[in-house]
C-alpha cells in the first residue's frame, strides 16, 4: 500500500502542512532534508557574531522562542498552517515565517504537504522589516 500526501482538495491537508510546519519549527536549531533557516541582515546584526560565545547563545535564545512558539489563532494563522508567529525579543518585535519552495528552491512546492516534493524555509526577521 502506498501512502500519499494530502492535496489541497483533500481531507487532512491543512492539518498535514501545519503538523509539518511544527516539525520543522520545533527543529530549527537543526533542520533536516531541504529545509532552511534564514535570518535577515538586521536580526543577524541583533545576534552578533555567533563564532563568539555571548552572539551564540543570544542566538540560541532566540531560536528557543520561535521552537517553543504557540500563539496561533484565527488572527495570525487564518490558514490554519502554523506557518507565520511573532514575538517580543530583547525589546525588539520579530516575526518568521515559512515559505514552500520546490526542492531547487526556484519555484512554489507543487504541495506543502508532501516533504518528497517540499523544501521549508523559515525567515526570522525583525517587524518592521515586512
Amino acid at each position: 500500500m502506498t501512502l500519499t500526501a494530502p492535496t489541497p482538495a483533500t481531507h487532512g491537508y491543512k492539518a498535514a502542512v501545519a503538523a509539518l510546519n511544527d516539525d520543522f519549527r520545533q527543529c530549527i536549531n537543526r533542520p533536516t532534508g531541504h529545509n532552511r533557516v534564514r535570518l535577515t541582515p538586521a536580526v543577524s546584526e541583533l545576534i552578533g557574531d555567533v563564532r563568539e560565545w555571548p552572539a551564540y547563545l543570544r542566538q540560541k535564545l532566540m531560536l528557543r522562542e520561535v521552537m517553543n512558539y504557540s500563539d496561533f489563532s484565527g488572527g495570525n494563522d487564518p490558514y490554519a498552517e502554523h506557518d507565520l508567529g511573532d514575538f517580543t525579543w530583547r525589546e525588539h518585535r520579530l516575526t518568521w515565517t515559512i515559505d514552500y519552495y520546490d526542492l531547487d528552491l526556484k519555484w512554489r512546492s507543487p504541495n506543502p504537504a508532501d516533504p518528497a516534493v517540499t523544501a521549508r524555509v523559515m525567515t526570522i526577521a525583525l517587524a518592521e522589516e515586512y
